[in-house]
């Protein structure tokens, strides 16, 4: 959790809900709020030119979203869209600002997380110039084990559907089940139930 939900709401951040597919905010629309989701999935996310879906990042309880467009004076080139029936905090832009000011713990947690979110999007930037989708796809997974303490083989189950694991690494929902499949028969994953093991 990035903010205590008790610190967001003493200081008024509203409760509100979204249900699966609903718009959180629109790519284009100016970042005015602060949001935290208390509970539930989103999907950050934006088309490319032949309309293909572009997943940039998947969030669940406890993570906040878009937040390091509220430093900036531009417009969001994403769109937030919930997965799953959300319950998510939302403070104005301003009352967060000196939220920062009166907690400088926050900003410095705040800083942690900004880093974490680009040092994804380097090991992502760099994957997507690889024309192998194995290796794609290890990244990825290499990249959600790395925040587990338990590292041993098949010891992670991936949290993506094989579509949203195609999405983040740009492949297409066809090639990544076959590269599942070969990375099952390398024994780089085992597959128990539709899930994959890492």
């Amino acid at each position: 959790m990035v903010i205590k939900e008790e610190i967001l709401q003493s200081v008024g951040a509203v409760t509100r809900r979204y249900r699966p597919s609903e718009i959180i905010f629109n790519e284009g629309d100016v970042p005015n709020y602060y949001y935290q989701i208390v509970i539930g999935d989103v999907k950050l996310n934006n088309y490319n030119d032949e309309g293909k879906e572009i997943i940039q990042t998947l969030l669940e309880d406890g993570q906040s979203i878009g937040e390091s467009l509220l430093f900036m004076d531009k417009p969001y080139p994403i769109n937030a869209i919930a997965l799953t029936n959300c319950t998510i905090l939302r403070l104005p832009k301003t009352v967060f600002f000196d939220l920062l000011k009166l907690y400088p713990e926050i900003c410095l947690d705040m800083n942690k997380l900004l880093s974490q979110r680009l040092y994804f999007k380097l090991i992502m930037a760099q994957n997507l110039s690889s024309q192998n989708p194995t290796a794609k796809l290890k990244v990825l997974m290499d990249y959600l084990k790395s925040f587990q303490k338990e590292q041993s083989p098949y010891s992670f189950r991936i949290p993506l559907t094989r579509q949203q694991m195609a999405s983040l690494t740009g492949l297409c929902v066809e090639t990544a089940i076959r590269t599942i499949k070969l990375m099952e028969r390398n024994k780089i994953v085992k597959i128990e139930n539709r899930k994959i093991l890492y």
